[in-house]
């Protein structure tokens, strides 16, 4: 298999398309109008391959909506305030139980911010930020390699699932350029049961998230709910790097994680024992796998390009039984792999 050398918004289209993607519908918006790009260039080029430039963020998930429905793998991919737009759309497939792809590509917020790189959504992305008891599966890419395999299992996760997968980067990896290698797309059926096939195909069918009556509401919230519990315990997913001799723990996803490696090698060319813990499942949060470590590590740090949103979850996951400092860089401010190995060290040392 041979490596190409593409940007990250790129290797995520790519990835898509060779996983069976044939549907995709967006709107522009730095820093993630590359990725609309390529789908427009190459969606014509494979059979059955749609394109749509919708009038506006709104219209783009309601039409992935409607093609999930029709059982084709859908895609739509927006930044920051434009994700916030399709909120309701987002609510609505997870109610209907429809498979589908949503793409961020932060930007520093809130409001319109500006276009550089943040990881200002996190609440929005792992509360299920639109109205009503629902998740989204939330996949973390660390790396262009890892943009285009996440992307890959992230439509196997919605198919089998049934319903929405995140994946959540930022400007800076949507913008970077790294070689990558993509793998086989699984096998996939194209045919599934709950799909719309018109009229003459058979028995009528009907998808809904309307449910006027409250008892069939209730029941139909605690299907969903029970889902949720089978994809909590079965689909976590985490990196550890440096962990066996470390007396101190970095907490941070993504392009945090990234940064927090290279401080990680320069703290240990000073002979600080300092290990990583990087969630891949932004939801389902890898909880249980954070808290074993606290049976020998007391100290970590949470490291975000934020003002601290995954800190609540590394809260609840180590339960009182370890210290938690926190840095965060809001607002599209990266910090350098030397300023953040400050900050560790400052920490290391006030916490020995």
């Amino acid at each position: 298999m041979n490596k190409v050398l593409m940007s990250g918004n790129n290797i995520i289209g790519e990835a898509a398309i060779r996983a069976g993607c044939r549907f995709y519908a967006g709107y522009p918006i730095t820093p993630q109008n590359e990725l609309t790009e390529y789908m427009a260039e190459h969606m014509r080029n494979v059979e059955g391959g749609i394109f749509i430039q919708s009038e506006s963020e709104i219209a783009a998930i309601n039409m992935i909506a409607g093609a999930s429905a029709a059982g084709l793998r859908v895609m739509t991919s927006s930044s920051s305030p434009g994700i916030s737009l399709k909120q309701e759309g987002i609510s609505s497939m997870a109610a209907c139980e429809l498979p589908g792809i949503i793409v961020n590509i932060m930007r520093g917020g809130p409001g319109l911010g500006n276009i550089r790189p943040s990881q200002g959504d996190y609440f929005q992305a792992t509360r299920g930020g639109g109205h009503g008891d629902y998740r989204t599966i939330v996949l973390a890419p660390a790396s262009c390699q890892e943009l285009g395999d996440l992307t890959m299992s992230a439509f196997d996760l919605a198919d089998k699932y049934r319903n929405p997968v995140m994946i959540l980067a930022d400007g800076m990896m949507g913008q970077m350029m790294e070689p990558v290698i993509f793998k086989k797309p699984k096998p996939r059926v194209y045919s599934k049961k709950f799909m719309l096939q018109g009229a003459g195909t058979g028995k009528s069918k009907f998808i809904r998230g309307l449910l006027l009556d409250p008892i069939d509401s209730e029941e139909h919230n605690w299907k969903l709910a029970r889902k949720y519990e089978v994809v909590s315990k079965n689909e976590p997913r985490h990196e550890e790097y440096k962990i066996d001799d470390a007396q101190m723990v970095i907490v941070a996803y993504g392009t945090a994680a990234r940064i927090a490696k290279g401080a990680i090698k320069r703290l240990r060319n000073n002979g600080l024992n300092v290990g990583l813990f990087r969630p891949i499942t932004l939801w389902p949060f890898p909880e249980l796998q954070l808290r074993a470590l606290a049976a020998k590590v007391k100290k970590y740090l949470v490291f975000e390009m934020s003002t601290g949103q995954m800190l609540d979850d590394v809260r609840l996951a180590l339960q009182g039984y370890a210290d938690i400092e926190f840095h965060g860089r809001p607002g599209g401010a990266v910090p350098t792999p030397a300023e953040l190995a400050n900050v560790i060290a400052r920490v290391y040392d006030k916490n020995d």
